[in-house]
């Protein structure tokens, strides 16, 4: 194995070890190769990642070597993380998140009487993405939260207003969970973003 692919092997070996590492010696068993030569490639190839003004750098903590994103990127991922994704929202968030949407105000236990499971953990989900938040108390036995959407919703679906949700008067009076769901995740579908059918069902 010549040098280019030895340095090859190594990225694709840091970037599968994830934030463990690996160190020199660890590398150096798996190329078989001398650990001083996987010092010298490692250092190469990090003035290479420099060079090339890459998104990913090496980085050595605790005496292991571990692919890392570069630290000017970090906004860009702080935003990542707080937007919601096909991967972060399960079908249960989704479930709720509509149910808040035409029914809002809402309380957790209508949400729970609508969905007949459990929604705790779909409203903190939802709570922590800040696509609803909470609007009132209900004049109830313990006061319960009441949640409504958020400014951010509404930018997430392109909407000016909750006036533009997608129509659901055919359903008259009855809320179909199932329809009422796909009405609005197709319309996130449209912004080419997320769908109900992309997101698994949570346990």
């Amino acid at each position: 194995m010549d040098f280019g692919a030895m340095k090859s092997a190594i990225e694709g070996l840091l970037f599968a070890a994830g934030d463990e590492g690996l160190d020199a010696k660890e590398l150096a068993d798996v190329l078989e190769v001398d650990a001083h030569l996987v010092r010298e490639l490692v250092q190469e190839l990090q003035a290479e990642l420099r060079r090339g003004r890459r998104g990913v750098q090496i980085v050595e903590v605790a005496n292991a070597y571990q692919m890392t994103t570069v630290p000017e990127h970090a906004p860009y991922f702080e935003r990542l993380a707080a937007a919601p994704t096909r991967s972060s929202l399960s079908q249960a968030a989704l479930e709720t998140l509509a149910i808040v949407a035409y029914k809002q105000p809402i309380t957790r236990i209508e949400i729970e009487e609508i969905r007949g499971v459990k929604s705790d953990r779909a409203l903190q989900t939802l709570v922590a993405k800040e696509l609803i938040h909470e609007v009132g108390r209900a004049e109830a036995v313990g006061r319960p939260i009441l949640y409504g959407t958020t400014k951010q919703f509404l930018e997430y679906f392109g909407l000016r207003s909750l006036d533009d949700l997608p129509e659901s008067s055919a359903f008259e009076n009855m809320f179909d969970l199932e329809e009422e769901t796909r009405l609005l995740f197709d319309k996130l579908d449209d912004n080419k973003q997320m769908t109900i059918d992309d997101v698994a069902k949570e346990e």
